[in-house]
């Protein structure tokens, strides 16, 4: 089923990201490196269109370096954006983003015209981790939990560079439905918004496609190419502990073991998309969306019953002028 996660402070964030973007020289959006179409929010990109950006693939230390490689290429063939990948929590690679926004906004610089900067992700991809990193303290707090900044906050990386944290915001409605069980999967949804069986069972589809002897190699199974996902999760949570009294097997328990061990890099460096592979699911989301949309106008638009019809005539007619009467022809002269 479809995964939806829009708290109530995503409201607010967006508020607060309109208001201060005519200010801003150049947005930071940070991406999960394993999924990096699913973590970019459209919505960003609608309110930031026309601004300098940087996509910065943050945990790419968990991901494939091969298919991180692709990615950095496709966000880098866009018009006025850059992007490179780091891991968050180490200093050197972090740093480069400062040099990276410099080039984006050559203009900007100095005490006069300093560079400001805008930086925004979805929940739980590390951003709160990256500022600690570049702040060189713990500016803000960070967790395994999404949504943990609430308020917008501003820091000074250097006498002429502003960087203005937001908390991370998800988009109102996913219209990719492969997008919320990645969310979900990678830490970037509420546990309140999906089933852990569910979502594993998803992942297991998706991971299976590249990384099958990962999974091999892991959980010590033998092939498991004839074996439904069901079946494969199910020997997970026999290798793992996923059991319940009796041996039989607890399918939510074996879920979770296996969403951790993804979120942990036990399976290695795993990437859930290519960009091609986002492309046309976005295409079909979008095919899909529209077609809701036109069937729920069809829907509104009811036909107009008779005595509306019949009515409407009515109060025409009262209100148009009465006809002039022709006159009458004049009576001949006598003689």
């Amino acid at each position: 089923m479809p995964i939806q996660w829009f708290p109530g402070h995503m409201h607010s964030t967006k508020k607060a990201i309109t208001e201060r973007l005519p200010e801003i020289d150049v947005v930071i959006e940070l991406l999960d490196a394993r999924l990096p179409g699913s973590s970019a929010n459209p919505l960003l990109a609608e309110l930031t269109q026309g601004k300098p950006a940087l996509k910065v693939l943050n945990k790419q230390d968990l991901a494939d370096p091969e298919l991180t490689a692709l990615w950095l290429a496709h966000y880098q063939a866009q018009p006025g954006t850059q992007a490179l990948g780091l891991d968050a929590s180490m200093t050197a690679p972090a740093r480069q983003l400062i040099a990276a926004c410099r080039a984006l906004a050559p203009l900007r610089g100095g005490m006069v015209k300093p560079l400001r900067v805008l930086i925004c992700g979805i929940p739980n991809v590390g951003k709160s981790t990256l500022i600690n990193t570049l702040v060189g303290q713990r500016a803000t707090k960070t967790g395994d939990e999404p949504g943990i900044t609430k308020t917008e906050q501003k820091l000074v990386l250097a006498s002429d560079f502003y960087l203005y944290d937001t908390p991370g915001m998800l988009w109102p409605r996913i219209i990719v439905e492969q997008s919320g069980y990645h969310l979900a999967a990678s830490g970037g949804i509420g546990r309140n918004a999906y089933d852990e069986e569910e979502v594993a069972l998803e992942l297991l589809a998706r991971v299976r496609q590249r990384y099958a002897d990962r999974l091999q190699a892991r959980y010590k199974l033998a092939d498991i190419s004839a074996l439904a996902d069901d079946a494969v999760l199910a020997d997970i949570g026999r290798r793992r502990g996923g059991l319940r009294a009796g041996g039989q097997v607890n399918l939510q328990k074996a879920g979770e073991i296996a969403i951790n061990d993804f979120r942990s890099g036990a399976w290695g460096g795993i990437t859930l998309e290519s960009p091609a592979e986002y492309l046309q699911w976005l295409a079909a989301g979008q095919a899909r969306d529209a077609e809701r949309q036109a069937k729920r106008d069809a829907r509104n638009r009811k036909p107009t019953p008779q005595r509306d019809i019949d009515a409407a005539a009515r109060a025409a007619k009262a209100q148009a002028p009465e006809s002039a009467e022709s006159p009458e022809a004049p009576e001949p002269p006598n003689d």
